[in-house]
């Protein structure tokens, strides 16, 4: 089936398709189901380190250092 018409039926552009493709083309399931549970992940512990960071910028100001 042609890409483009995969991608018509499927509602999605042709750059998307090739992005996915790029990111995931060549993992099998449990690659892909690993990456998306890492990805999870990651994103929770950047989303961690800027609370903290955060914190730690008011508990400077609040000691009045620098």
């Amino acid at each position: 089936m042609p890409v483009a018409e995969l991608c018509r039926e499927h509602g999605m552009s042709n750059a998307s398709f090739y992005k996915w493709r790029a990111k995931y083309g060549g993992l099998d399931a449990s690659m892909i189901a690993q990456t998306k549970t890492l990805e999870d992940e990651n994103r929770r512990l950047k989303k961690m380190f800027a609370k903290l960071s955060m914190q730690s910028e008011l508990l400077k100001k609040a000691h009045g250092k620098k």
